[in-house]
């Protein structure tokens, strides 16, 4: 995804600067404000996004290098790789979330379709949450 920079434009009626935004600038600040990590693949299992809380654990925590543009399998194990492969079967037959179990983190994680206006699979995203319960 490319995200064009915000532009101040200054109203007449107002003293103040407005900021707009494009729907993009938007739909980023609230994946980046989900305080849990999400990571947005296409149907190549290329890595097309990372939220501000991925993009802090891959590469400040993990120490990956650049990930957007390569393969989310290029961060897993082969087991990992083999689960997930079974749950994109069923999330491309028209399957929903997806439950794949708890993280080494502690972490609940999840796969999710994105479909387009169509019902047709545009990609989908794992994301994770924090296992509260003890």
């Amino acid at each position: 995804m490319t995200f064009q920079r915000s532009r101040l434009l200054e109203r007449e009626d107002s003293p103040k600067a407005v900021i707009t935004m494009t729907n993009e600038e938007t739909y980023k600040l609230i994946l980046d404000s989900i305080p849990y990590r999400i990571v947005f693949c296409d149907t190549d299992n290329i890595i097309r996004y990372l939220n501000k809380e991925a993009r802090y654990h891959y590469y400040e925590v993990r120490g990956y290098e650049e990930l957007v543009g390569k393969s989310i399998f290029d961060c897993h194990s082969p087991e990992t790789k083999a689960m997930m492969l079974k749950a994109l079967e069923k999330i491309k037959n028209h399957g929903n979330e997806i439950y794949l179990g708890v993280s080494v983190e502690n972490e609940r994680k999840y796969l999710n379709p994105v479909r387009n206006e169509k019902g047709e699979l545009v990609g989908y995203f794992e994301r994770f949450e924090r296992n509260l319960q003890k």
